[in-house]
């Protein structure tokens, strides 16, 4: 039988979170629960830094939250925001370096009946994981899930390296009150990208070119 798709590495993910954005765009994130799996193609990202990017958890330095977000590279860096969602991430560069790519939106491409039991409100499949906190709704994943090792061939939650994409659209990150127009948003053509919502504030920031 074929090889299935192989597991992006520790080494391939330790690289700027500019860089691992893009690299993420069309591999697929799979998930096991009890419930049963899920997986979903990744087709819209944001990178976010540490010290030199105040929109990211790490721009005032290392907390016991935003600790997975320092490596090392390839864990799973999951966040509850507004009292009520989880968020995931893919943390980047090297160990002690912070560093992430949130994981905006996917297509569901396995265990869509479990997708769909768990988003009845979706519309349609292509809103099953149109955002952040319903792409981790869908998946089953929660604070429980944070650290998981996504390279790790054990890992209940993997990441597998999927068809490269080559027209990549970016532009500003979505609803981030500060640093509201630095073009790290990188997303493919989807049904599933989500809706774009503009932040309040305007922070200037200098943005360093990719690594």
């Amino acid at each position: 039988m074929p090889a299935g798709p192989r597991q992006l590495t520790e080494q391939e993910l330790a690289v700027d979170p500019l860089v691992a954005a893009r690299l993420l765009l069309g591999c697929v994130l799979r998930s096991t629960t009890p419930e049963g799996v899920v997986a979903v193609r990744v087709v819209e990202v944001e990178a976010y830094r540490g010290g030199d990017d105040p929109a990211s958890h790490c721009y005032r330095g290392r907390t016991p939250r935003n600790d997975v977000m320092f490596g090392p590279a390839g864990r799973l860096y999951v966040y509850f925001v507004y009292g009520m969602h989880f968020c995931a991430n893919v943390v980047s560069l090297t160990d002690g370096v912070p560093g992430a790519v949130l994981l905006r939106a996917g297509e569901v491409v396995e265990g869509v009946d479990l997708a769909r039991r768990r988003r009845p409100a979706a519309r349609n499949d292509a809103e099953l994981a149109k955002g952040p906190a319903r792409l981790t709704g869908v998946l089953g994943l929660d604070r429980a899930h944070n650290g998981v090792d996504l390279t790790d061939p054990d890992s209940p939650v993997k990441l597998l390296a999927g068809e490269p994409v080559t027209d990549v659209r970016t532009g500003p990150r979505v609803g981030v009150a500060v640093a509201v127009d630095v073009p790290w948003r990188f997303w493919v053509d989807s049904p599933a990208v989500s809706t774009y919502r503009r932040g309040t504030r305007r922070t200037r920031v200098v943005v360093p070119p990719e690594r």
